[in-house]
């Protein structure tokens, strides 16, 4: 008897924590949290990828943060701190949510930090030596801590500007605070995913802030001149998502002292999310192979150049770390032979975005008869459009062309829905990851992010209501018919 091994094939679902459902003006690690790895559960998927979980920018973006290892106060479950005696009723009930089914950002921004401070100083002793036990196991978050007291007695100002290096004791605290409570509810829900075979994928952006503790601690690891500004920036060139190019504004690494210092950095940003995820995705992993310069004064990205990464040197880093578990290579864009063998000598698998599959005619990766065993297949990402928002905007002949490849040519656009759904889950991907919008059917209006588009991103949100109306039975048909 001839016995055939066969790989685990997988599906999973996109959302980040801020779109879960919930009471107090953004998703939470609350009740909600274990509520949606239940309905995983229940629909036969065993994985739920989430994005960075750091603070968010002025745009609310968490692609530009603060801190490359803190996490965001905003996720912090408020009825959990009331059942700890922390907050009292009034407290939380004055944080309900007031703006239906969005994240209310500017709200948060405001008054989140006063009541999470309420919290953290009613501390006993006891709470209190947990706290320092636990920020002093992680210089990078006491550095994080830090940092963001002195921005509070700086006025908020960026950290070159700063006049004073003193700060209170109490915001200190209140962050150290936020932090271990963070941590300690996130790893409670992890654990319970894990408990109910769901592995979390985690994200981490390829670049940090200039404005962070990540830049402000470690000068010496990121390409300044000599008043400390970045020389040059990152972005990426003109492409699919923006005609200009994206001028980020991350300072660049120093990857020659970097590498001379075993990546000291990196390790410790890649052992901290490994610990808090089953796998991560690193974004932008053509930066690793090169990455797009562009001059620190520059208004656009048009005009930068591409230089060398630290390639293999990176990679074997990477895998030193990771062990056994999943590092997944965003290979997405302007995609060389040379990040394509640098992603094949990682082993880790790339991505595949079936939005992507049908930009011109001619034949290429992002097609699902294209799809290798060893990648992770999207119908989009949190950048892209929804599935039903893409084909809707889609000319006539591509959208007709796109659904006769998913062999459906009926006007019953219904079905045709259906049939693009099975293509990629009969794929050889290995795994098939769904943004939550995509098993709702939704449109273009609850689309998560428009790069290069400053306002009104980031806000979605799912209610409970949406999510137990999916049919459950129908997600465990399709895992169990293509062995997912």
């Amino acid at each position: 008897m001839i016995t055939i091994e066969t790989k685990t094939r997988k599906s999973g679902v996109l959302l980040h924590i801020s779109s879960l459902p919930g009471d107090y003006s953004i998703g939470s690690f609350g009740k909600e949290a274990k509520q949606f790895v239940d309905f995983l559960s229940e629909c036969g998927f065993s994985m739920w990828q989430v994005l960075p979980f750091c603070l968010v920018d002025e745009c609310n973006s968490p692609y530009k943060s603060y801190s490359a290892f803190g996490g965001n106060p905003y996720f912090v479950d408020l009825p959990t701190l009331y059942e700890q005696g922390l907050l009292t009723k009034d407290e939380i009930e004055s944080c309900r949510q007031q703006t239906p089914y969005s994240s209310e950002y500017v709200r948060l921004y405001h008054t989140r930090t006063d009541v999470l401070m309420k919290a953290a100083l009613r501390a006993d002793k006891t709470l209190k030596d947990k706290i320092e036990a636990f920020i002093s196991e992680n210089i990078y978050l006491e550095q994080f801590c830090r940092f963001m007291a002195l921005k509070k007695a700086n006025n908020e100002k960026p950290w070159t500007e700063w006049e004073t290096d003193e700060y209170s004791n109490d915001v200190l605290f209140m962050w150290k605070f936020i932090q271990y409570e963070f941590f300690t509810q996130w790893a409670d829900i992890k654990a319970y995913a894990n408990n109910k075979g769901i592995q979390i994928i985690g994200d981490i952006p390829i670049y940090v802030s200039f404005d962070s503790c990540d830049v402000w601690a470690n000068k010496e690891q990121f390409l300044l001149d000599e008043e400390n500004k970045p020389s040059c920036v990152a972005g990426v060139p003109p492409d699919y998502f923006a005609e200009e190019g994206q001028l980020w504004g991350n300072p660049i690494y120093d990857w020659q002292k970097m590498e001379a210092d075993g990546f000291k950095w990196w390790r410790a940003r890649l052992s901290h999310n490994l610990t808090m995820f089953d796998a991560v995705r690193i974004d932008h992993f053509r930066g690793i192979e090169s990455y797009w310069s562009v001059d620190g004064n520059a208004t656009t990205a048009k005009n930068g150049k591409w230089i060398k990464g630290p390639g293999e040197k990176f990679v074997d880093m990477a895998k030193e770390v990771a062990g056994e578990k999943l590092i997944i290579a965003e290979d997405l864009g302007d995609i060389t032979q040379e990040v394509i063998d640098l992603v094949e000598y990682s082993g880790f698998p790339g991505m595949r975005v079936f939005q992507f599959g049908f930009l011109s005619d001619s034949d290429n990766p992002h097609q699902p008869h294209n799809y290798t065993d060893n990648c992770i297949a999207y119908t989009g990402t949190h950048d892209n459009n929804t599935l039903l928002g893409y084909v809707w905007e889609l000319s006539e002949e591509t959208r007709k062309g796109m659904l006769e490849y998913c062999g459906y040519d009926s006007p019953d656009w219904n079905n045709g829905y259906q049939s693009i759904i099975r293509t990629i889950f009969a794929s050889h991907a290995d795994t098939v990851i769904l943004p939550i919008q995509d098993l709702l059917g939704y449109g273009s209006d609850t689309r998560l992010n428009i790069p290069g588009k400053a306002d009104g991103n980031w806000q979605y949100r799912v209610t409970a209501d949406q999510i137990n109306s999916i049919d459950k039975k129908r997600w465990q048909k399709l895992n169990y018919l293509y062995r997912r």
